[in-house]
């Protein structure tokens, strides 16, 4: 099959979040299993000289957005083995940030405006175009409208991914007339009507011909009203055509026993693993111990990862536990605040660093007995995912993608790769912290759950043996 994937981050070429870390791995692994996949992204000026530099010219298009005519070059690298196309317009991508102007509608129109046009004149047509969260989210509409004569895309079809529902792309509904040339009959609930308003991922959920998202507990929470975001309705109506499949991780670049990052490499073994916990604890001016376990959080710090519970009882964990717990991450500014209050009053048991490095990520999910991840939703997650390859038992609670990836461990069967709660309640998952505690100081109980991790771990080619059945099916 031909597949082209649209989506506005890639790794390595620009990311803010998961989805490019999936657009980076997720073609790859198609690609071995004998899948012919490219990719298409906007052409930001964020993108380093060094990518940029590679780019060879292909095409020059004309893009129209209602009365407007636009220029989009397009630009490509063959990267891995994968093409990847780039859209280029200095008007629209030529800013310092990926996304948050006010033009963002316009922008993004242009893009599927302009990633349509580049199909049309590519010697290679995809059989599926699969689009990734709201800022593709037109194209399955296109396909049905503006589109839908052209022989080029007459048997074409759509798989859209939701990668996180809370982000839709809700615009003005003069949009839909002004930039989009579409008229009432889409300002319906079979269209992209959203309480006055406009919905680009409405309007892919109604037209795509298939639509994943990134586990199989997401998809069936957010068909109820707590997690629908208001769109649980649409999403129960298309349930027949749903699926959810967890991402996977790059098994070779998350490889502790490869990672450069890392002061001292490992596979399976403890002991090694503890030499970076202690190089880190001497980085980071925490008391050099092998037997305190070490927590680490390395994420976003925003409301949604769950950091209100942990705002709750950090002073009380802190003052109890022989513990060290070390932040890695930037956000909200009153976590950022609340961390470094902790850091402040428990300099020997917190270490908190608001920043964000690939480097340091990778050193603290290697130094770490335990990684803690209690959110409040969590489409699929990719820290436990990381923590799980370097060996640091996640605690989690079971929401999304956190609960298809982590099971809790039971002593008594021998099952189970980690530490769960399932109420959204901070002393819930207190109680979960230190029931870990107390299995990290039985070595007897410990090493067989590592045993497990080193079990469950989640590279790509088992989620893209999935996505290979969604597109035949939506070729069907």
């Amino acid at each position: 099959m031909k597949i082209l994937m649209v989506g506005s981050e890639c790794t390595p070429f620009i990311k803010t979040g998961g989805l490019a870390d999936v657009l980076g791995s997720l073609p790859q692994a198609l690609q071995e299993q004998e899948e012919d996949v490219r990719i298409v992204l906007p052409k930001y000026q964020e993108i380093s000289d060094e990518w940029k530099a590679q780019m060879k010219p292909l095409l020059e298009l004309n893009v129209t957005l209602g009365w407007r005519n636009q220029y989009a070059g397009v630009e490509y690298i063959e990267h891995n083995g994968v093409t990847v196309y780039f859209i280029d317009n200095e008007y629209y991508f030529k800013r310092s940030n990926l996304y948050g102007y006010g033009d963002e509608a316009e922008r993004f129109v242009f893009f599927n405006r302009a990633v349509m046009e580049m199909v049309k004149e590519l010697d290679w047509t995809p059989d599926v175009i699969h689009c990734h969260d709201w800022q593709s989210g037109l194209i399955p509409v296109f396909l049905h409208t503006h589109y839908k004569e052209d022989l080029v895309f007459e048997n074409m079809k759509t798989v859209f991914t939701i990668h996180n529902l809370k982000y839709q792309g809700v615009f003005s509904d003069a949009v839909l007339y002004d930039l989009m040339e579409l008229d009432e009959r889409l300002m319906s609930s079979e269209g992209l009507e959203f309480f006055g308003d406009i919905n680009f991922m409405k309007g892919a959920l109604n037209f795509a011909d298939r639509i994943t998202t990134v586990s199989e507990t997401y998809a069936k929470e957010i068909q109820t009203p707590y997690y629908g975001e208001n769109l649980d309705g649409v999403l129960r109506s298309k349930s027949d055509r749903m699926i959810g499949i967890v991402n996977g991780i790059n098994i070779k670049d998350y490889d502790p026993m490869k990672d450069e990052a890392l002061a001292f490499p490992y596979r399976s073994s403890l002991t090694k693993k503890c030499h970076n916990k202690l190089w880190l604890q001497k980085e980071l001016g925490l008391p050099v111990r092998s037997d305190v376990p070490m927590i680490s959080i390395v994420s976003r710090l925003v409301e949604q990862k769950g950091f209100d519970l942990i705002a709750r009882v950090i002073d009380e964990l802190l003052d109890t536990e022989d513990i060290q717990l070390v932040v890695l991450g930037t956000g909200d500014y009153d976590y950022e605040q609340m961390f470094q209050w902790a850091q402040s009053k428990y300099p020997t048991k917190m270490s908190a660093n608001i920043l964000f490095s690939e480097s340091f990520s990778r050193q603290v999910y290697a130094a770490s007995d335990m990684f803690l991840m209690p959110s409040r939703f969590e489409p699929c997650g990719i820290g436990q995912l990381i923590a799980l390859r370097y060996l640091a038992v996640p605690i989690v609670r079971e929401t999304g993608g956190l609960a298809d990836t982590v099971q809790p461990y039971n002593e008594q069967t021998g099952e189970g790769n980690g530490f769960t709660f399932a109420n959204y309640n901070a002393h819930d998952m207190l109680f979960t912290i230190r029931r870990a505690l107390e299995f990290y100081q039985d070595k007897e109980l410990w090493k067989p759950l590592i045993k497990n991790i080193t079990k469950s771990q989640f590279p790509w080619k088992y989620s893209a043996r999935r996505y290979r059945e969604v597109y035949a099916q939506a070729m069907e």
